[in-house]
């Protein structure tokens, strides 16, 4: 009778998978001993394995590489980042690795972009292409990078004043984009993107405002939409409509030369995640060459602003179970000792859920339970697996300690989170570990941060 954990993920899932094996009855994640991880640092813990950030960008460039050879496609390929995904200093090192452009999002992304440039890390002629709502701040900050002549530049401009204030604080000519205010999935509760500028005021901004000023050129349409790119009749109908866009502009302005389709890209979520990149990339490369062919256009080139894609496969938080309480006759809560409010937002604010996994005792019987983090907010609990609607672990044993993982978690959640701030009930912000491989691949960690003491908090509050 196969009533054992590691028979339950057997039975529903292709398992090991690239990125987890067992190991003697431990969980290993891209080779990463996570008991031993938990020996050394205790839980809770976040950590970064940052090779994989690399991994990703260059996954990426190989399917737009390989579409656009074999598509004979004539325009070029540059990968972006998406700053506000994970903003620390050591994802930032190992995005820049890889040769890649900066996409910013508010004022103080500035200032990071000047850092990394003054150390060298960022250099003379990368693309910053500045996205969002423009604050008098954000101007500045743009308007400065703009006169230094040293990144190139390119404001992707939100609404038609933006343009106009930027013009009044730089001293160079400038090449900005436009950002296209998509058409949002029926079962939103808003029609239209509050995000860039309506398809049909785009060709009459140019005549009007851009066309006969000297100082400025139209460089990139920008084209992005809340759900991401998928293989949905949604996503191709948006893509039509940008397409039809960018060949009206690009027939009465000739400096138009690139095709910005924003991010996107989905990530691992569950053991069930089944994606076909290169099919996506194939088929927008496609769709853009077909109508530049119909429209006797040349090829744009095209920009991807991954964020999510980029960073998130590289983050996970471990737990431990500290209790189980059960409650009725029908519901075990499974206590960890930290919350998901606070250290996994999304899976509050958004119901995400993240790959979870237990990281020991596989060969044990399991248990269906569900998750209560350490907050007295009723909402901070995790109750279902993406796969079903429910969670099986193995069973409790109070002699037993049982670690859980959760995994891909390495966007957005610290940002969200308030990293090093206030939280919830006061409940601290765990050990933060980052961990690469050396030059012969062997793996070695660091403590980025140590878990938020009482200190802390009262520091902040006053006290």
């Amino acid at each position: 009778m196969r009533t054992k954990y590691i028979d339950l993920i057997d039975q529903t899932f292709d398992f090991p998978q690239n990125e987890f094996h067992l190991r003697e009855d431990k969980l290993f994640f891209h080779g990463i001993d996570l008991m031993r991880l938990i020996e050394e640092y205790g839980t809770p813990l976040k950590f970064n394995y940052l090779p994989q950030i690399s991994n990703n960008i260059q996954r990426a460039k190989g399917w737009f590489r390989e579409a656009m050879n074999n598509l004979g496609y004539a325009g070029n390929y540059y990968y972006s980042y998406c700053t506000k995904s994970n903003h620390f200093s050591f994802v930032m090192d190992e995005v820049l690795k890889n040769d890649v452009h900066i996409e910013t999002s508010s004022a103080f992304d500035i200032d990071i972009v000047k850092n990394l440039y003054e150390k060298g890390k960022l250099t003379d002629g990368k693309y910053v292409i500045c996205n969002g709502y423009k604050t008098p701040q954000y101007i500045d900050n743009i308007a400065t990078l703009i006169n230094e002549q040293k990144l190139q530049v390119i404001p992707v401009v939100d609404n038609t004043a933006e343009l106009q204030e930027i013009l009044a604080k730089t001293e160079v000519p400038i090449k900005i984009g436009i950002r296209i205010a998509s058409e949002e999935e029926p079962k939103f509760e808003f029609y239209t993107s509050r995000l860039g500028i309506r398809y049909r005021e785009i060709v009459p901004f140019y005549k009007a405002i851009v066309k006969e000023n000297p100082r400025v050129e139209i460089k990139m349409l920008h084209f992005f939409i809340n759900t991401g790119i998928n293989d949905t009749a949604y996503y191709w109908n948006e893509l039509t409509k940008c397409l039809k866009v960018y060949s009206d502009l690009k027939k009465i302005c000739p400096e138009l030369d690139s095709l910005n389709i924003g991010g996107g890209f989905p990530i691992k979520k569950s053991l069930a995640f089944d994606f076909d990149y290169s099919y996506m990339v194939r088929e927008i490369l496609t769709q853009v060459k077909r109508v530049c062919t119909d429209d006797d256009i040349p090829e744009p080139n095209i920009y991807t602003e991954f964020g999510s894609f980029t960073v998130g496969e590289s983050g996970g938080a471990i737990f431990s179970v500290l209790h189980q309480k059960q409650q009725n006759d029908r519901e075990k809560w499974n206590m960890i000792d930290s919350s998901f409010m606070t250290n996994l937002p999304d899976t509050w604010a958004i119901n995400q859920r993240f790959i979870m996994l237990p990281i020991n005792r596989w060969n044990e019987d399991y248990e269906r339970v569900l998750l209560g983090g350490l907050t007295c907010d009723s909402d901070d609990y995790y109750n279902s697996e993406q796969h079903s609607n429910a969670i099986y672990l193995p069973k409790f044993d109070r002699n037993k300690t049982l670690y859980i993982g959760f995994f891909n978690t390495g966007a957005y959640q610290e940002t969200i989170g308030g990293f090093g701030g206030l939280k919830h009930c006061l409940i601290p912000e765990p050990k933060h570990v980052l961990i690469q491989r050396d030059e012969n691949g062997k793996l070695k960690t660091k403590l980025f941060s140590d878990e938020q003491t009482a200190k802390d908090f009262m520091k902040i509050l006053g006290y």
